[in-house]
């Protein structure tokens, strides 16, 4: 995850929000599970595909 990069648009939010919260000072991406439980994985990726600004990655472990 990229925050710098992070343009707020939200959409980690809109497609995972167990995963992903938005900053409440800047409106930047900020990740609520880590790592990301195996029952989440499949919406966090789905997220990932939707980040405009290409702020956030899928690192395997």
């Amino acid at each position: 995850m990229d925050r710098e990069r992070c343009c707020s648009a939200g959409m980690c939010v809109l497609t995972a929000p167990e995963v992903f919260d938005q900053d409440e000072v800047d409106g930047r991406v900020m990740l609520l599970l880590d790592p990301v439980p195996a029952e989440r994985v499949a919406e966090a990726r789905e997220a990932v595909s939707f980040c405009p600004s290409g702020a956030l990655r899928v690192v395997e472990s």
